[in-house]
C-alpha cells in the first residue's frame, strides 16, 4: 500500500494554517526557496559523509549533487544533511569508537527533520553499518549509496592494494629492505584516487552486505569510485528514493533474518574482513535479530572465498568490478542463498542473480575452485568462552595449528614500547599477545590484533606469528590474528590473567583456543586481578565525554559492540513540534 502525498510526515512541518507550519515556509522562502520548490513533493534526506580529509568520501561533495538531480527528476525535493565522516585513515583512537555516534547522529537527523525517506552516502568502514543501523532505527524509506573503491595501484610493475601492501613494505622497511628512494616513491602512488581501500577490506565487505541486505542498488557495490558509473548510479538512487517513499517501501519491510544470514554467506565468499562479525550482529540488533557468532560456524564449511581479491587472493577491486562485480559472485552462490529476499527495487535477490553476468572466473571462481577453504573462523576455549575469530584465508597455514609461549602486553602503549627492543624474549614460535584494547579497555576496539612483528624476528625473515587479542584487525591485513577474543581482558575476560611464558595453543580445524594453566592457578590470577581492578574492570577511566557514554553502555564484540539502550525493535514516537 503506498502514501498520498498529505500521508506523508514532512507535511506535519510544511503543510496547513498555523503560526509554527507557517514559520516553517517562511525560514525556507528566506533561504531563497519557492513554495513550487517543496510543496507537494516527498521530502528526500541526503545523509553525507562527505569531508575533505576522508579521502574514501572526498568525492561525495560532487555526487550528492547528482543525487539531488536524480530526486528532483523524480517530483521531490532534497535536502542535504552532512554527519560526521569516519575516515579510517584519520579519526583517532579509533573510527570504531564512534560508529555508535555515527548510527545515533544519523538516527536523530531523521527523526528530528521533515524527510519522507533518506539516501545514505558513506563506503569507509564504520560508515556503513552506523549510517544503516541509524536508518533501521527510524524505518523509514531508505537507500545506501557506496562511495566505491579507489583504483587500481601499482608499484614497480607489482599490483598494489591499499592496507594489504602497506603492512608488506612497512615490514620490508623495518627490516632496512627498503630504501628512502623506494619508500617516498610509494608514498606517491599506493593509492591512485579517490574512495575506499580497494581489497577486500572492511569497506568492501560492509558495502556488500549493504547491497545483499537489499539497499543499494544492485551492482552498486563494485563500481570503482571513479568510475563514470558511479555518478550515473547517484542519480538513478536519487529517483528510486523518491518511489520509494511513494511506494513506503521501508527498512523492515526489506530486512528479514535469512536477509542476514545471506549476508554472512556473502561475506565468507567475499572473502571479507573480520570485522563483519562485530557490524553485522549491531545491525541485526537494530531489527531486534539476533546473529550469533555460530551463524559464521553454519555456513564456512560450505561456502568457500570465490572473490580472487587481496589479501586472500591477488586481484584488485577494479578487477573484481570488471569481473561481473557482486551480481557475479552471487550468482556463483545462489544455491545457497535465499533468493526471495526483497531490496529496495521492490524486486528480489532472486531477480538479481537472474539478471548477473560473470566474465572471469579466475577472479570470481566457481564453488569447485575456491581460492580459499574458509574466510573466518570462529574459535573457542578457556581463553575465548564466548568466541574469537580469525580470517584462516590470509593466515600462514603452518601456524593454523601451533602451541608456543606468551609474549604478553598490557595494553597498547606496552606493546609500542617494547615490541622492537633487542631484549624481548621472544622467538618464532612466541604468540604475541595483547591486553585491553577492546570495546571497553582501548575504548574503542581498535585495528591493533594486527600486531607488529618484533624487529629482531623480521631480520631473521619472519614475516607471520600467532597473534591474539581483544582487538580488531583491518580487513585489508592479513596474518594468523585471532581478534575480538570475548569477553575482553578489561571486564575480566580470561585474556586479562594470561601471563608470559603461558603456553597458548591454537588448533583451527578444531576451533580451540586453550590457555595451557591449570584451574586453580587461574582462580587464583583472577582473584588477584579483582582485587586490583575491582570487579568493573580495569577500561572504567573515562568519566566524561562521549566516551564515558561508550564505556559505559557498548556490548562486548560478540553482540556488535552497540550500546544497550538502542537495541531492539521498538520505534520512537514521531517528535512533538512545538
Amino acid at each position: 500500500m503506498g502514501k498520498r502525498i498529505e500521508q506523508l510526515r514532512s507535511q506535519r512541518w510544511l503543510a496547513g494554517d498555523t503560526m509554527r507550519v507557517f514559520s516553517h515556509r517562511a525560514r525556507l522562502a528566506q533561504t531563497g526557496w519557492n513554495r513550487s520548490d517543496f510543496m507537494g513533493r516527498p521530502v528526500i534526506g541526503i545523509i553525507n559523509t562527505w569531508s575533505d580529509i576522508s579521502t574514501c568520501h572526498s568525492h561525495l561533495h560532487e555526487r550528492a549533487q547528482k543525487v539531488r538531480e536524480g530526486v528532483l527528476r523524480a517530483g521531490g525535493w532534497p535536502i542535504e544533511l552532512p554527519a560526521m565522516s569516519l575516515g579510517e585513515v584519520w579519526v583517532k583512537p579509533t573510527t570504531m569508537l564512534y560508529r555508535n555516534f555515527l548510527a545515533m547522529e544519523t538516527e536523530e537527523l531523521i527523526r528530528s527533520h521533515p524527510v519522507d525517506g533518506v539516501v545514505l552516502m558513506g563506503g569507509c568502514d564504520k560508515t556503513t553499518p552506523a549510517l544503516l543501523m541509524g536508518a533501521f532505527s527510524c524505518n523509514l524509506p531508505a537507500i545506501f549509496i557506496p562511495a566505491g573503491a579507489s583504483s587500481n595501484a601499482s608499484f614497480k610493475g607489482q599490483k598494489v592494494g591499499t592496507g594489504t601492501h602497506t603492512m608488506k613494505f612497512w615490514n620490508e622497511r623495518r627490516a632496512g629492505r627498503l630504501p628512502d628512494d623506494d619508500w617516498r616513491a610509494l608514498e606517491g602512488c599506493m593509492t591512485r584516487s579517490p574512495g575506499t581501500c580497494n581489497t577486500a577490506g572492511t569497506a568492501t565487505t560492509m558495502t556488500a552486505v549493504a547491497e545483499v541486505l537489499g539497499f543499494s542498488l544492485p551492482g552498486a557495490h563494485s563500481i570503482p569510485a571513479m568510475d563514470s558509473h558511479h555518478p550515473r548510479m547517484c542519480s538513478q538512487t536519487g529517483e528510486r528514493i523518491v518511489a520509494m517513499v511513494l511506494e513506503d517501501l521501508k527498512p523492515r519491510d526489506i530486512c528479514t533474518e535469512a536477509s542476514f544470514h545471506n549476508a554472512v554467506k556473502t561475506v565468507l565468499a567475499i572473502g571479507g574482513s573480520t570485522n563483519a562479525c562485530v557490524h553485522l550482529p549491531a545491525m541485526a540488533g537494530r531489527l531486534g535479530i539476533t546473529l550469533p557468532l555460530a551463524a559464521w560456524e553454519q555456513y564456512n564449511r560450505e561456502i568457500p572465498v570465490l572473490a580472487n581479491l587481496m589479501p586472500a587472493g591477488t586481484a584488485l577491486m577494479e578487477d573484481f568490478f570488471f569481473a561481473g562485480g557482486l551480481p557475479g559472485l552471487l550468482k556463483q552462490i545462489a544455491a545457497h542463498l535465499d533468493t526471495s529476499c526483497r531490496n529496495v527495487t521492490g524486486g528480489t535477490l532472486g531477480d538479481v542473480i537472474s539478471n548477473a553476468e560473470l566474465f572471469d572466473t579466475d577472479i570470481i571462481r566457481p564453488l569447485d575452485n575456491p581460492v580459499s577453504k574458509e574466510a573466518i573462523a570462529v574459535v573457542t576455549g578457556n581463553l575465548a568462552p564466548r568466541g574469537a575469530v580469525m580470517k584462516p584465508s590470509a593466515a600462514s597455514p603452518h601456524l593454523l595449528k601451533h602451541t608456543g609461549p606468551a609474549v604478553v602486553f598490557e595494553n597498547f602503549a606496552d606493546m609500542q614500547a617494547r615490541i622492537d627492543a633487542p631484549d624481548l624474549n621472544v622467538t618464532p614460535d612466541s604468540v604475541l599477545v595483547l591486553k585491553n584494547v577492546g570495546p571497553v579497555g582501548a575504548p574503542g576496539m581498535p585495528e591493533a590484533g594486527n600486531l607488529p612483528i618484533p624487529k629482531k624476528l623480521l631480520e631473521l625473515g619472519v614475516r607471520d606469528m600467532v597473534r591474539i587479542s581483544d582487538a580488531r584487525m583491518s580487513g585489508t591485513h592479513y596474518g594468523t590474528c585471532v581478534l575480538h577474543v570475548c569477553p575482553e581482558s578489561a571486564v575480566g575476560g580470561p585474556l586479562a590473567l594470561v601471563r608470559d611464558g603461558d603456553l597458548i595453543a591454537l588448533d583451527v580445524a578444531a576451533r580451540r583456543l586453550t590457555l595451557a594453566v591449570d584451574v586453580d592457578e587461574l582462580e587464583r590470577r583472577r582473584a588477584a586481578w579483582q582485587a586490583e581492578h575491582g570487579h568493573a574492570g580495569s577500561g572504567a577511566r573515562y568519566r566524561r565525554s562521549y566516551a564515558a557514554l561508550y564505556q559505559q553502555h557498548v556490548t562486548q564484540a560478540d553482540e556488535g559492540a552497540d550500546f544497550d539502550f538502542l537495541q531492539g525493535a521498538d520505534l520512537l514516537p514521531e517528535p512533538t513540534i512545538f
